[in-house]
């Protein structure tokens, strides 16, 4: 991202293995809204691109390996991923953590695959206990790829889905001026990230 206008290339990576499922609706509600707040923070974002893995999902290799060769599908979503300015990364949550879609596809990227990307996680979950598991797991794992993840994950319980709209609205005002003062900051490697051939995705 650049100034004098340029947007922010945004990609939304759907972590659920159900299709239209609430929290893929949740998922585009939450990007919706951190345009508006980082429109106001002086950050436009683009698009986004979707990247759904319920679609692709079938077609996804067993094992994230160099030797396990991708399909155009999976080629062109983790490129969407690894081009992103901004990632929003959206799972229900699956006993206590993210999807095992979500894990694998993302273990296809290689080391500091998201480097110069900022990351913005959200779970759902159906119990309280699990209100933090986005932080304790995803967050930490977008890191551990070279996202800069600034802010804590959105976490919504389903007693809480008819609320949506405003804990939604709420968060993203919350944390709109940490996202946008780093988006700032990384102004200029953000504007096209530089993206290395999937050689160096991690073997299980």
């Amino acid at each position: 991202m650049t100034g004098h206008g340029t947007r922010v290339e945004t990609t939304l990576l759907l972590g659920s293995p159900r299709a239209g499922s609430r929290t893929a609706g949740i998922a585009v509600r939450l990007v919706e809204e951190l345009s508006l707040a980082l429109a106001a923070e002086g950050v436009e974002l683009a698009g986004p691109d979707v990247v759904d893995l319920a679609e692709i999902g079938a077609g996804l290799p067993l094992r994230a390996s160099r030797s396990v060769p991708l399909g155009p599908e999976t080629e062109r979503a983790l490129g969407l991923v690894r081009r992103s300015g901004l990632l929003v990364v959206v799972s229900p949550t699956f006993k206590g953590t993210y999807t095992g879609l979500l894990k694998l596809f993302l273990d296809m990227l290689p080391v500091d695959g998201l480097a110069g990307c900022v990351g913005v996680g959200a779970m759902t979950a159906g119990w309280a206990k699990h209100r933090g598991a986005g932080d304790q797991y995803l967050r930490p794992l977008l890191t551990e790829l070279g996202a800069v993840a600034p802010v804590p994950c959105l976490s919504i319980l389903e007693d809480e889905f008819e609320d949506v709209p405003a804990v939604v609205a709420a968060w993203s005002r919350r944390w709109a001026p940490a996202l946008g003062a780093v988006a700032r900051h990384l102004r200029h490697d953000l504007s096209a990230p530089e993206v290395h051939p999937l050689t160096g995705a991690r073997a299980s």
